[in-house]
């Protein structure tokens, strides 16, 4: 007789104010007993648990090490090995849930993780929850539409600087432009070429302690930007 695994929720618990977190997903955090959330290698820090920790009741907490690397051999065995330590309790018979920032599959460490264990274990039963995105919550925090009528637009990452910025301009009419702490400078430039300075906004921290909103950023020149950092970049209509 084949014995029963457990589920594994992919929750996303939005984007940092512990009120933008779906009833749904507090109610799975409410009945599960095993919660993972993830860390970086080098500290055990989880916005994601801090968001969470109040409505846990008796569950059992594990963070999970991932290292902050672009190197494919050193992210493949720390997948490896958290998939397998998921699986270790899935395996009891037990539910459990990975809680992430704003959607569980939306530039979320989840996605990694949940491809992993579909490889070691492909019959195992997963239900991912939703969550707001930070880039929803800041363009509700700067009173902008995303999009409207026929727009379209991109959710580009920045970690790699600008990159991708101006082949994505050519093709949307918005630009959500997440991570941009460690290339501003290089990403302004690109901006100012495009002649689109004036028509980007930044964003950090929303919806924590310490939010700011940045409408002329060419002020950001030179500066440390947070690790929660993002640019709403509009070729047209205009910011309230």
């Amino acid at each position: 007789m084949t014995r029963k695994t457990g589920t594994l929720y992919g929750i996303g618990v939005g984007p940092g104010d512990p009120e933008l977190i779906t009833l749904k997903a507090l109610r799975i955090l409410e009945q599960t007993p095993h919660i993972y959330a993830s860390t970086s290698s080098k500290n055990t820090y989880s916005l994601a648990l801090n968001i969470v920790r109040a409505h846990l009741h008796e569950a059992k907490v594990e963070q999970l090490p991932f290292p902050m690397t672009r190197e494919p051999e050193v992210l493949q065995e720390a997948w490896k090995k958290n998939a397998r330590r998921v699986l270790e309790v899935l395996t009891t018979g037990s539910d459990a849930a990975f809680i992430t920032i704003g959607d569980p599959l939306t530039f979320s460490t989840f996605g990694y993780l949940l491809k992993t264990i579909k490889d070691f274990e492909p019959t195992i039963r997963v239900i991912t929850i939703p969550g707001i995105t930070s880039y929803h919550a800041a363009a509700a925090l700067i009173h902008t539409p995303v999009s409207e009528g026929e727009e379209s637009f991109l959710v580009v990452s920045g970690a790699l600087g600008a990159a991708k910025l101006r082949e994505a301009l050519s093709v949307t009419d918005t630009i959500i432009l997440l991570k941009t702490y460690r290339h501003i400078d290089e990403i302004l430039i690109s901006l100012e070429e495009m002649g689109l300075t004036d028509r980007a906004v930044c964003i950090s921290r929303c919806g924590l302690e310490g939010e700011t909103v940045v409408q002329d950023i060419r002020s950001l020149k030179g500066q440390s930007l947070p690790y929660l950092s993002m640019m709403v970049i509009k070729k047209k209509g205009k910011y309230f």
